[in-house]
């Protein structure tokens, strides 16, 4: 799989995928808590590693500029966030997150990779559709918010495509 990537060099910025690990946790918190308003707790992410999803970070000269989240059962995967911190989005990593993890997704024999996104967060929905996420409907208050809740869109990859 190939992609040009806005921003990312891969001949100067050479940045390297590997599994999450529970040192990493200080470094995710923190970059949970700038990106949301509710952001996951440290017990979620623990969780997460410890009953076996897909906990990727993106590394580059030793930053975490990426993390990401999948479940893979029964051949469906279930991508359950991707994050960049605020200073390094615009950049194509999370397109490059977004690509490993379908990657991964296709090796683990998935099928479809589905998601769930804040109908508000534009940006992702055109990467999505960008990547050929097709839209499946609505799942009401679905997000805390600052006033109430958030619909979530939910949106499915046919992985036998990707």
């Amino acid at each position: 799989m190939s992609a040009v990537l806005e921003g990312f060099d891969s001949e100067k910025e050479d940045g390297q995928f590997r599994l999450m690990v529970e040192d990493d946790l200080d470094t995710v918190i923190t970059i949970e808590e700038e990106v949301y308003p509710f952001p996951w707790t440290r017990g979620i992410f623990h969780d997460c590693l410890n009953i076996g999803y897909l906990c990727w970070v993106l590394e580059l000269n030793g930053k975490i500029i990426a993390y990401s989240v999948m479940s893979v059962a029964v051949g469906e995967a279930h991508l359950l966030t991707i994050v960049v911190p605020q200073s390094e989005q615009g950049k194509g990593y999370g397109k490059k997150m977004l690509n490993e993890m379908i990657q991964h997704a296709v090796d683990d024999n998935a099928s479809t990779l589905y998601l769930e996104v804040r109908t508000s967060n534009k940006n992702a929905i055109q990467l999505y559709h960008e990547r050929g996420f097709n839209e499946l409907g609505i799942r009401n208050n679905y997000y805390p918010a600052e006033q109430g809740r958030e619909d979530a869109l939910i949106m499915a990859l046919d992985l036998s495509f990707a």
